[in-house]
């Protein structure tokens, strides 16, 4: 079924390397210069719905959860409340893993209770011998847990799985095991005295348009068919809150000590998985773009109607109002940086992606900042300057890099994401 699907998705304007989470050549025909971005102006998450500025008391009371009703009717949909009956199933650990350096839980999440219904596998390594509950660093997958590690402990994901550029339904095999491994440096996290946990986020949602027929989506039939319907970037966010309440239980976890992070497409996920769950105390943005932390309306690289024509899925049905309509939405991304304050914040670009609008990510951290500063936590300033290349701009609970190079995550980038959690998480 999946791969009769391939046609239409080209027919679209996708390609297909897309679905790999890889680096490839944005189309031509968009913007990618400065000089043409258009004149806009942001909507003021500080000004309510009346048109009154608001205060610090303001915005906890009323005001950022209107902010976020925004984002749910407008751009990512509506999720289901978590799941009644939950059950986990740690069903391997290791005391020795990875050559006695660390320890190594997989962990088998039953979201409707019982295995009748959509498993999610939670791969999960913590420093061996560490002296007290650990910090943890939690993010999405794009290719199964075996891709993350070569350690041939790991677990093939049950589900269907990417081929190549496309996608097909097949099961894994080892030819893919440690294929992501670069974007998982998981020995120099634990060395820092942090664990790493990861799920594939096709367990929860598979990233292809199936009229929500899929994993989590199927015991949510009601939540469809409506402007504001549970998306697939909602349903990963919703998948990572599900990890989060295993973590919770976990006595070797220190709880209120854990960063989602995502790249691309999940770092997306990782920025409304931030915002709708506060029990992140960190979320990091790497190279998420359109629909990330990059502004809507400088029309720069991807637009909201090319991603919205490319992945129909990913955000809900009344996003596609917006489709060459930027300046009409009644939020911008800054504003989803700002639904995560006064908790940590660190958005990260590279200088070769100019398709993710990589200045305008760092602006949106900017903006967004002002919220943070509302809320006596240092953001951004405002007369800071784009970081060059190479460079990066840490404050007090917000964080920025620009990194050179693709569309990727790199040691350089994880080294900047810890360096920050270490002084403040």
């Amino acid at each position: 079924m999946i791969a009769r699907r391939i046609p239409k998705l080209l027919a679209a304007g996708l390609s297909l390397s897309a679905f790999t989470g890889l680096s490839w050549a944005p189309p031509k025909g968009f913007n990618y210069d400065e000089a043409n971005v258009p004149p806009y102006t942001l909507p003021d998450p500080l000004v309510d719905a009346e048109g009154a500025r608001v205060d610090a008391a303001k915005w906890e009371a009323s005001r950022r959860a209107e902010v976020l009703d925004l984002f749910r009717e407008h751009v990512y949909g509506v999720q289901p409340p978590p799941p009644e009956g939950m059950t986990w199933d740690v069903y391997e650990q290791s005391e020795e893993a990875l050559g006695g350096k660390a320890i190594r839980k997989q962990v088998k999440l039953f979201v409707s209770g019982n295995d009748d219904g959509p498993v999610l596998d939670l791969l999960l390594y913590l420093p061996k011998n560490a002296p007290e509950p650990v910090p943890v660093f939690l993010g999405l997958n794009f290719g199964g847990n075996h891709t993350t590690h070569t350690d041939p402990a790991i677990t093939f994901n049950a589900g269907w799985m990417r081929k190549g550029n496309g996608i097909v339904d097949h099961r894994a095999t080892e030819a893919t095991r440690g294929k992501a491994f670069h974007r998982w440096p998981v020995e120099m996290i634990l060395e820092r005295g942090f664990g790493v946990a990861t799920m594939y986020c096709g367990d929860i949602d598979p990233d292809f348009d199936d009229g929500f027929e899929n994993g989590v989506h199927a015991l949510y039939p009601d939540l469809q068919n409506r402007g504001d319907n549970f998306s697939t970037i909602s349903a990963w966010a919703w998948g990572l809150s599900r990890a989060m309440d295993f973590l919770e239980k976990d006595d070797d976890i220190d709880h209120e000590r854990v960063a989602v992070l995502g790249h691309s497409r999940l770092g997306k996920t990782a920025l409304w998985a931030g915002a709708t769950d506060e029990r992140f105390a960190m979320v990091i943005s790497n190279n998420s773009g359109c629909g990330g932390a990059a502004l809507a309306r400088r029309r720069f690289g991807e637009t909201v109607e090319r991603i919205n024509t490319s992945f129909p899925h990913w955000f809900c049905e009344n996003h596609k109002k917006f489709n060459g309509n930027e300046d009409a939405l009644p939020v911008d991304q800054h504003a989803l940086i700002a639904l995560i304050a006064p908790r940590l914040v660190y958005v990260a670009s590279a200088s070769e992606d100019q398709w993710a609008d990589p200045h305008g990510e760092f602006l949106s951290a900017k903006e967004g900042s002002r919220v943070y500063e509302l809320l006596w936590s240092e953001g951004i300033p405002e007369d800071a300057e784009w970081p060059a290349a190479g460079d990066h701009l840490h404050a007090e609970a917000v964080g920025y890099h620009l990194r050179e190079g693709k569309h990727d995550v790199e040691e350089f980038d994880w080294d900047l994401f810890i360096g920050f959690a270490e002084s403040r998480i």
